[in-house]
């Protein structure tokens, strides 16, 4: 497993904002929170949010809009399309 800080667009840590990466995931997390988790399964990327924490605060959202390189309203949409898989992953 390897923990790192996220990074803003100038390369600075952002504090209590961190990536994991292990062979089988990958995962932002916010503070204590898991917020993201990223697999590939049979070749495709699966996104599961946090059903409680993923839109838990404006610099969650940020950062995880960063992190998946989307907005709000993006994210919402493939939430309704199933796209995006609502869990619990804390």
């Amino acid at each position: 497993m390897k923990v790192t800080n996220f990074t803003n667009d100038k390369v600075n840590k952002i504090p209590n904002q961190f990536c994991i990466s292990t062979p089988e995931y990958l995962m932002f997390q916010s503070y204590n929170s898991n917020i993201v988790k990223t697999t590939f399964e049979y070749g495709k990327r699966v996104v599961y949010l946090d059903e409680y924490y993923y839109n838990y605060s404006k610099t969650t959202s940020k950062y995880r809009n960063k992190y998946l390189g989307e907005t709000t309203k993006e994210i919402e949409t493939k939430i309704k399309a199933g796209i995006y898989i609502l869990t619990n992953l804390n």
